[in-house]
């Protein structure tokens, strides 16, 4: 699933009127388990200026880069952090890590040859999925609408609560970076 479109189902599930604490912690939760990919990615494309064919077919599939998304993408890892932010009845944080663990699970279901391993460090498996956010060899013509549409719903619904015009701005903003993304995968698909 594209990065905004978990940052507004996060924002979405944890939205509580002007409670700008949840809804900034599920933001950031939205984005932990995808933030690794962006600074390795960004890092090897903008400063080593690797090529993306590189940087996609060769670096994202090697050993290290895996390891990376074996931590920030575990169920394990965000599971114990959620349960420490329950007990200690901290609600920033129980945002933050009830979205990361939201991400993880659209994440589950929607990556094939590009799956996670989501059980580390307990499991090196990795759920290969029969559906694909962006690749149409496994479904992504159907699968990405129906995502623009979740993050629309999910936006719109923030959109009828209480916060203040800079947060709903923010809000909008991040739904036609999700359009944008999708414009852009089914120009590619």
């Amino acid at each position: 699933m594209n990065t905004p479109a978990h940052l507004l189902i996060g924002a979405a599930l944890f939205n509580k009127q002007n409670n700008l604490a949840l809804m900034g912690g599920a933001v950031v939760g939205g984005l932990l388990p995808d933030l690794s990919l962006y600074l390795m990615a960004g890092y090897s494309l903008f400063v080593l200026n690797l090529s993306t064919d590189t940087v996609f077919g060769q670096l994202y599939f090697s050993d290290a880069w895996q390891l990376v998304f074996s931590v920030d993408n575990s169920f394990v890892i965000w599971g114990v952090m959620c349960a420490v932010a329950v007990k200690a009845k901290r609600g920033f944080f129980i945002a933050l890590t009830g979205a990361a663990l939201v991400h993880l699970l659209c994440d589950f279901t929607l990556h094939n040859d590009d799956a996670r391993v989501h059980f580390w460090p307990l499991s090196d498996w990795r759920f290969i999925s029969p559906v694909s956010y962006w690749d149409t060899n496994h479904h992504a013509a159907y699968v990405a609408p129906l995502e623009g549409l979740v993050a629309s719903l999910a936006t719109i619904y923030l959109l009828t609560s209480k916060h203040h015009f800079a947060i709903k701005t923010g809000l909008v903003l991040l739904l036609l970076t999700e359009i944008f993304v999708l414009t852009g995968w089914f120009h590619y698909l």
